[in-house]
């Protein structure tokens, strides 16, 4: 138990006297160390929880001085005041304006007899503060010792049971999406919504460290679990008294061990997963039903799937053997990590990666509602991934030779590349150098530009390149009459001597109108760029 002033206060031995009638709950105030000071001003010397001692040599006498005096114990921290009496000493008794100014400020302020020297009171409290330390170990090597037993037994729970027991705090493991794993409390089943933000945060940092705070009045703890890689999340509710403190690494590092031995176990599993999606991509035309079993038989139930691909390692570092074998690992343990995080869990490595380099390719599927970007940002972040268009089971080998054809764009973006109807020219875009891209579409369009009107001259010819030369929807997209459109747009053939007419001259003009528009689509076109219109000439 800490050391309380009420403590020294019952102590025969020391006979200290209280100057007034201190409130209970000041008495009730923790002493955390004794020192001796005659400045008049100890503040800046203090450091908290004190009991400062003095003989009041250069104590003021006057009731101002006083007020001062004990607001500079105060403010430095001190948890108590404490006066020497005595034969020789400036006082016999307590002087009433430091009495007055004590109990004004809510300081305790107590009295040591000539017979007791400070020494006596300074080795009481340490001896306090050493048997307090002693207890503190004592129940951490207990605590230590349980959880030790409990690890030797069946999985994560008797761990959390036992170390709830023994401190009352709570605690949750999670796998690294959040989702509860085991808890030492058999009711709950969901882990706080309060904690759902302190969790994705540690989960976003890996092994890098932990996280606290505060919510409804509640203390959260998130620690992250796993050896190399992250493995999971210990969530503790409640706040741990030192002695569970120093208990937190012990069970950081049982529970990190329990995980890892989890997913040595899921080893098998994970490889029969793997060999079922090489069997269902190993069929040239499989039926229907059968690839939908198939899915189904891991709990992969979506009607629509997507193929993903993700190059784990650069090819170009690993040219030698041992790199290899250590691309090769590093691609089974992220492989490893996406089988967890990805219902179903269907994800496979390739033998090799493009050109034959080490440590090969991860091609996984998943159900088309999954959030595969996140589990990317999570499980794969920095590394080039194609995410395949959302197909039927019995034809997601054509999604993942689409996600696979996209790695080369995801390492140019820096971000994965996915896959979506009709937009093969954003792509293409977004893999041509910038400053080569924008002074091509300035050659194009470049008369125009030095036009009067050459801002809606170019409008007036992005629109009607992306209506697919339609005159009326061109007029309505800009509110103009139709014939506005044709004018503006002899006048732009006129200045750029391109025609509308001539296929190529069509294309120069829509890429250039799309390379201004940094490669996006505009409103009205669903999202989706529109490709060049078919030859025809506008009239007169």
């Amino acid at each position: 138990m800490p050391l309380r002033i009420s403590d020294l206060l019952a102590r025969s031995d020391l006979a200290l006297s209280v100057t007034y009638d201190v409130p209970p709950r000041l008495l009730d105030r923790t002493i955390e160390a004794a020192t001796v000071s005659d400045l008049p001003v100890p503040g800046k010397w203090l450091q908290g929880g004190e009991l400062l001692m003095t003989i009041g040599l250069l104590l003021p006498s006057d009731p101002a001085a006083c007020r001062a005096y004990v607001r500079e114990v105060t403010e430095g921290g001190a948890a108590c005041l404490a006066l020497g009496l005595g034969q020789g000493l400036p006082y016999q008794e307590a002087p009433e304006p430091l009495v007055a100014a004590a109990e004004e400020a809510g300081l305790p302020l107590l009295t040591v007899p000539d017979e007791v020297p400070f020494i006596a009171v300074t080795k009481a409290v340490f001896d306090a503060r050493a048997d307090e330390q002693r207890e503190v170990l004592h129940r951490a090597f207990a605590t230590q010792r349980r959880l030790t037993a409990a690890a030797a037994g069946d999985g994560l729970r008797p761990m959390l049971a036992e170390w709830t027991a023994a401190t009352g705090v709570g605690a949750a493991v999670l796998d690294p999406l959040g989702r509860l794993l085991a808890t030492g409390d058999r009711a709950q089943h969901t882990p706080p919504p309060q904690a759902r933000d302190l969790v994705e945060r540690v989960a976003a940092r890996g092994l890098r460290g932990s996280a606290s705070s505060t919510a409804g009045g509640q203390q959260l703890e998130v620690q992250p679990l796993g050896a190399r890689r992250l493995r999971g999340l210990l969530l503790l509710t409640g706040r741990p008294d030192d002695a569970a403190r120093s208990v937190v690494p012990g069970l950081v590092s049982l529970l990190s061990l329990e995980l890892e031995r989890r997913h040595l176990r899921d080893e098998p599993e994970r490889r029969r997963r793997s060999a079922l999606l090489s069997e269902l991509l190993a069929a040239e035309d499989p039926a229907a039903d059968r690839a939908r079993d198939m899915l189904h038989s891991v709990g992969l139930t979506a009607e629509r799937v997507r193929g993903v691909v993700v190059e784990p390692e650069d090819g170009r570092e690993a040219a030698d053997g041992a790199a290899g074998e250590a691309a090769a690992a590093a691609a089974q343990e992220m492989a490893a990590d996406l089988a967890l995080a990805i219902p179903g869990g269907l994800v496979r490595v390739t033998g090799t990666g493009p050109g034959g380099t080490p440590g090969g390719l991860i091609e996984a599927v998943v159900g088309e509602d999954l959030d595969v970007r996140d589990v990317l940002a999570r499980f794969a972040p920095h590394r080039p991934a194609g995410i395949g268009p959302a197909t039927a089971p019995e034809t997601v080998r054509v999604s993942l030779r689409q996600a696979a054809g996209l790695l080369a764009v995801s390492r140019s973006a820096g971000e994965p590349a996915e896959a979506r109807q009709s937009q093969a020219s954003r792509l293409l875009l977004d893999l041509g150098d910038r400053r080569t891209l924008h002074g091509y579409a300035d050659s194009v369009l470049g008369p125009l530009d030095l036009a009067d009107n050459g801002e809606e001259l170019i409008a007036t010819l992005a629109a009607w390149l992306e209506t697919g030369g339609a005159w009326d929807a061109t007029s309505r997209r800009l509110g103009v009459h139709r014939h506005t459109v044709r004018n503006r747009l002899d006048k732009a053939m006129d200045l750029t001597g391109r025609h509308l007419d001539d296929p190529d001259d069509r294309f120069d003009l829509w890429l250039a109108t799309r390379i201004r528009r940094g490669g996006a689509a505009t409103a009205g076109t669903g999202g989706r760029p529109a490709p060049p219109p078919p030859p025809t000439r506008p009239g007169r």
